[in-house]
């Protein structure tokens, strides 16, 4: 398919409806698989992308993503928002997502509970927030501040964390609850980030999700990662570079069987593979996906 053939919508974003996220299993939109994308239609639930790649205002990305919206339900998932910085939020930012949020209606809109932000200074990694009351006092300020700009709620995720903290009030989920509590937000879980953050300090991630409301999770997110040996120990890197270990799909199963079907994305952000590769990944949350709902129409609904 050729760039000609690829026409942008000319309606008013305003007019355009949101298409709620199917609890089916999705994956992050690649520019190398926009054409294959759009030429074959793959049967999938849904795309995902990162809200920074496309807050220019126009050009080959938005034709492309207008044109793949106009089949397939969206969900942006932001890096940038900064929701854990101890500053004021960066409104500009806030602006530049919202304007995007009003031209592709997407039924998710996401970011982290993490600080990229010290004053004018950005860092390209998700940073750690504190579990300190005072640390769960500014996001959820800031989550109500970045909701209030959106006019709808957003969804919160856990990041992967290598150490711990000093000075702890509470555990990650038991920050994370409150959060969600507070504030209104869903929350998005990474499973690999649960089994990557757990096995580096070594707490027991079955335990960790265990502690979440099914209630509260909007989308969960699937990835794989890197071990390093650190020291003459292992250190487990989320690096979304490789298939998802059977480690973390058996957790991410024995969720999805407390809290029912939700929305599931693969994430492959490096040494992206071919469309194939990716759609062979979903197949496998797909067919869990739908063994939780047959189970669950022998059983009863058996979520809360």
């Amino acid at each position: 398919m050729s760039m000609t053939h690829v026409q942008a919508s000319h309606s008013p974003a305003s007019r355009r409806a949101s298409i709620p996220i199917p609890a089916a299993a999705g994956i992050g939109l690649k520019p190398q698989h926009y054409l294959e994308i759009l030429e074959n239609r793959p049967a999938l639930g849904w795309f995902e992308v990162h809200a920074e790649n496309y807050m220019g205002a126009g050009g080959p990305p938005h034709r492309y993503l207008t044109a793949i919206r106009e089949h397939y339900p969206l969900s942006l998932h932001g890096v940038g928002l900064s929701l854990g910085s101890a500053g004021p939020l960066d409104r500009a930012h806030a602006l530049r997502l919202k304007a995007l949020v009003d031209r592709y209606a997407p039924g998710f809109v996401s970011e982290h509970l993490a600080w990229t932000r010290h004053g004018q200074t950005h860092f390209n990694d998700l940073l750690p927030v504190p579990l300190t009351q005072e640390a769960l006092d500014v996001m959820v300020a800031h989550v109500d501040e970045a909701q209030e700009i959106l006019g709808r709620s957003i969804l919160v995720e856990n990041p992967s964390v290598y150490a711990d903290i000093e000075g702890a009030e509470m555990s990650e989920p038991e920050f994370l609850v409150a959060l969600a509590q507070r504030s209104g937000c869903g929350l998005l879980i990474d499973v690999n980030n649960v089994h990557v953050s757990c096995s580096n300090r070594g707490d027991d991630a079955q335990a960790w999700l265990d502690a979440i409301p099914g209630q509260l999770v909007g989308e969960v997110h699937l990835a794989g990662h890197a071990t390093e040996m650190v020291d003459g120990a292992p250190l487990l890197i989320d690096d979304h570079g490789s298939p998802v270990v059977a480690e973390v799909f058996d957790l991410y199963r024995n969720f999805m069987d407390v809290t029912g079907a939700r929305p599931t994305l693969i994430e492959w952000d490096t040494d992206v593979p071919a469309l194939d590769v990716l759609l062979t990944e979903a197949s496998r949350v797909q067919h869990c996906l739908d063994q939780i709902r047959s189970l669950d129409a022998i059983l009863g609904h058996r979520h809360g």
